[in-house]
């Protein structure tokens, strides 16, 4: 493989993906260069929320760059059903973070009023509710459930749905996907970037990398700086049910199909081979206290995965001074930041720069040290 293109991916997950296809859209020619199936791949592992409320906290550029990506998800979706002819399912009317007692209830109260009262914040709406108003909206909730949270902007999709709609339209675009090609090494002689994997080296005039957790070993390559702290998850699936959840929850969603997705677990552990039972029990026990009918239903599938996770949470987008053309994109919510990586991403890639705005939120010198000092754009 000796080809040359406008812009090499690296990566094929759903960052990956949203950006190449993007890319395409625009009329470049890309290659997407993927490790594939073997890869910890936290686009086959995640809880396909779109979600705002509580995007943000110390970081207000967030908020706004999350309400963008939610206000756009319309338009993704239509133009993905239009070019594949897939219906990645968008339901996009509202969602809650329930809580359970008083105390989870006000401690979510003075969690609201701190994200209200951030300045320069974007008005997302979330206001928290009584258990008697969340009762005229989700009939079912059980008699522990104290209120919550709701914000209007919320929402879910199927994301691997979503995920094979942007491998659908790599075709039409003429993307070209290249699965177990890993990326050694990445050099730049004469104003193009050489890539070296096991079955060749791609050449192309930019580059992004988009590799999950693997930009932090990529990203010094080309000048960037990308520390990551990834965490592992695990999530619980139902057999189908009824419908009766019309708004997904931070924790709990009825799929397009009748399923019902449980998971808000947190663990600082890497290895995904097996799961730890007493974390998916009180997955489960705060669940059927939410919805008690939920005790019913049969446990059909679980699994663990390895969440993408800058240091911060937050996410990274940078643009490399020594070696220009290099752009690095790192975040956890690649379901809900789709959006913005298919349509403003792409378009700052395929113009040569990142807009001073973005850089100057989500730029890696935030974490300071002697990586973040090559980092450009600031």
């Amino acid at each position: 493989m000796h080809r040359d293109y406008d812009v090499a991916v690296v990566g094929g997950g759903l960052l990956g993906s949203a950006i190449a296809w993007g890319l395409g859209r625009l009329g470049k020619s890309v290659a997407v260069l993927d490790e594939g199936d073997i890869a910890k791949r936290a686009s086959r592992a995640n809880f396909a929320l779109v979600w705002v409320q509580s995007k943000g906290l110390g970081m207000p550029a967030y908020t706004g760059w999350t309400v963008r990506a939610s206000q756009a998800w319309p338009s993704l979706a239509a133009e993905l059903k239009d070019q594949t002819g897939l219906d990645v399912c968008l339901q996009q009317n509202g969602g809650f973070h329930l809580t359970l007692g008083e105390d989870e209830y006000e401690q979510r109260t003075q969690l609201v009023t701190r994200m209200h009262n951030q300045v320069g914040a974007a008005d997302y709406r979330m206001e928290m509710l009584s258990a008697s108003e969340v009762k005229k909206m989700l009939p079912l909730i059980g008699p522990e459930v104290s209120g919550g949270s709701f914000c209007p902007f919320d929402g879910h999709v199927n994301s691997l749905r979503t995920f094979r709609a942007f491998h659908t339209g790599f075709k039409a675009f003429g993307v070209d996907y290249f699965p177990e090609r890993p990326v050694s090494a990445i050099t730049k002689s004469s104003g193009e970037f050489s890539l070296t994997t096991p079955q060749g080296e791609i050449r192309a005039h930019k580059i992004v990398l988009a590799a999950g957790n693997a930009n932090q070993t990529l990203a010094p390559m080309v000048g960037l700086f990308a520390p990551m702290g990834p965490t592992r998850g695990q999530i619980v699936v139902t057999e189908r049910t009824m419908p009766f959840l019309p708004h997904p929850l931070t924790t709990i969603r009825q799929t397009d199909e009748g399923t019902v997705m449980i998971g808000d677990s947190k663990e600082d552990e890497l290895d995904d081979r097996a799961l730890k039972h007493s974390i998916s029990a009180v997955m489960a026990d705060r669940a059927q206290r939410m919805f008690p009918h939920l005790s019913r239903l049969n446990v059909v599938r679980s699994w663990a995965g390895i969440r993408v996770m800058p240091q911060d949470g937050f996410p990274i987008y940078d643009q490399s001074e020594t070696h220009p053309g290099a752009f690095v994109a790192c975040c956890h919510s690649g379901v809900t930041l789709a959006s913005n990586h298919a349509f403003e991403i792409a378009r700052m890639v395929t113009a040569g720069a990142l807009e001073p705005e973005l850089v100057g939120a989500f730029s890696a010198r935030r974490f300071g040290g002697e990586g973040a000092a090559n980092n450009s754009g600031y």
